[in-house]
């Protein structure tokens, strides 16, 4: 599902990512994101509160992702918080987490991409 030309817009640009609960959307930008499979995205949790609240009571989640000459996608998946493990320990050693607190990790199942248009 995640290709060379998504995965690349993924991490080369800042990503919208959205959650909700009790039907109050939540949506934050993520500036270091990684793709580690053709179907999952893992992000840092390193300031989050509201969205880390609600991914504990409602895994769905949306992310929308464009670079300068508006190409873009679109990203619905399940989300999954993590405060220990393999995507754990992967994101404590990460450069960009470095002086980060690296609080917990959020690997997205993605289901669907649809192109932004």
């Amino acid at each position: 599902m995640i290709n060379d030309k998504i995965k690349k817009i993924i991490e080369e640009n800042p990503v919208a990512f959205a959650t909700s609960n009790n039907n109050i959307p939540n949506v934050i930008a993520i500036a270091y994101i990684k793709v580690v499979s053709d179907n999952e995205i893992l992000i840092t949790d390193n300031y989050m509160n509201g969205s880390k609240e609600n991914l504990l009571k409602n895994p769905n989640v949306c992310l929308a992702v464009w670079d300068r000459d508006w190409n873009g996608y679109k990203i619905i998946g399940t989300a999954q918080y993590l405060t220990n493990g393999k995507w754990f320990d992967h994101i404590k050693e990460l450069p960009e987490n470095k002086d980060c607190p690296a609080k917990g990790a959020i690997l997205v199942s993605v289901t669907e991409i649809r192109e932004l248009s």
